[in-house]
């Protein structure tokens, strides 16, 4: 082969190798064409602002936040508890303002609470003091808690460990200024035992050690539990299925014996009574429930000779904001055994708006 015949063939492989890199996926580049590019943020996106998926420019984006209004009013009371609240800086921390108005429209008892992970803020505008709470982990496994109160210039220290895993901790806490020797409170799967210096009777001037426990345990498909306080003790059972609930208890060294005994017969109805043996007093309660939000009650208590009846719209325990239209509203009549001919109304009524 001539050598000019063998340029060529090099020639020739050589444009081919350049047309077949132009031509293949990795090699391509890139579209800079306008209609491949993103489009430009609008206005509900953040008014045509850039911004970025996380980290602080995100967290300092200065946006309105959502305020929640709860107002209450109660007309045992005859004035309304109002609460508006807000989260703040990416629910990090909540801004709370409480206050009431009286039936004149007055403005009575504000409070300021800033609330966060680690610290909380609690500030009463009338009386010019604050509570402020911190709570925070030393070390894993070591917590450290504290509150005090500014104008009493009083507070509470404490300090928590882990000792066999979290089930197991110790507790050591002591009120500011220092008096006396820390409280001790032990905590197990079991329950929870608590040793705390006292004072004596001014007589005998002197100090005794307080013990304060509380164990529960599985009794006979039943929970038994035994709390002992100042010198008391009190043993529950508590048996629970379905259908039936039935709550035993005893106190010692009194020995006031109390029953108290629940039936559900349907699903939306049910049945709960008590009963002390020491003072013979009783008291019933029936519920009928009428779906999720609505429920009846009606009860006597022997105790203050008081016969009632409620209407609930709301769950009783739940809170407003799950209730029909943001609303819990209760409707009782009360009426007395010694005065039959005057039944008393009253009625509870919350509402929660959100802005």
């Amino acid at each position: 082969m001539k050598p000019t015949h063998f340029l060529l063939l090099e020639l020739v492989r050589f444009i081919r190798k350049k047309r077949s890199q132009k031509n293949s996926p990795s090699m391509a580049e890139p579209n800079t064409d306008s209609d491949s590019l993103p489009p430009p943020p609008s206005a509900a996106d953040g008014g045509g602002a850039v911004t970025t998926g996380g980290g602080f420019g995100s967290f300092f984006q200065l946006n309105r936040p959502k305020l929640r209004v709860t107002s209450e009013y109660d007309s045992e009371s005859l004035g309304i508890f109002n609460k508006v609240s807000c989260k703040l800086f990416d629910n990090l921390a909540k801004l709370k303002l409480t206050f009431r108005n009286d039936d004149k429209g007055g403005v009575s008892e504000p409070q300021v609470y800033l609330t966060s992970k680690l610290l909380s803020l609690q500030y009463d505008v009338a009386e010019s003091d604050a509570l402020i709470k911190a709570s925070f982990e030393i070390i894993p496994g070591l917590q450290l808690r504290a509150a005090h109160e500014v104008k009493a210039r009083q507070g509470e220290v404490a300090m928590v460990a882990d000792l066999a895993g979290p089930a197991y901790k110790l507790e050591l806490s002591s009120a500011l200024p220092f008096i006396g020797a820390p409280r001790a409170t032990l905590k197990f799967p079991l329950g929870e035992v608590s040793f705390e210096e006292r004072a004596e009777d001014e007589e005998e001037q002197g100090t005794a050690l307080s013990v304060n426990a509380i164990v529960k345990r599985q009794f006979l498909d039943g929970l038994c539990t035994a709390r002992y306080r100042d010198d008391s003790l009190n043993l529950r059972y508590v048996y629970k299925d379905e259908q039936m609930t039935f709550i035993p208890s005893i106190c010692l060294p009194s020995n006031e014996v109390l029953c108290a005994f629940k039936r559900r017969f349907t699903p939306t109805d049910k049945l709960s009574y008590s009963y002390n043996f020491d003072t013979n007093d009783w008291s019933a309660v029936y519920k009928h429930t009428m779906g999720k939000d609505y429920k009846l009650k009606a009860g006597y208590d022997t105790k203050v000779r008081l016969g009632w009846a409620s209407l609930w719209v709301g769950e009783e325990d739940g809170k407003a904001k799950t209730a029909p239209m943001k609303m819990k509203v209760q409707v009782m009549v009360q009426v007395h055994q010694d005065h039959i001919k005057s039944p008393a109304l009253m009625f509870h009524v919350k509402k929660r708006w959100d802005i």
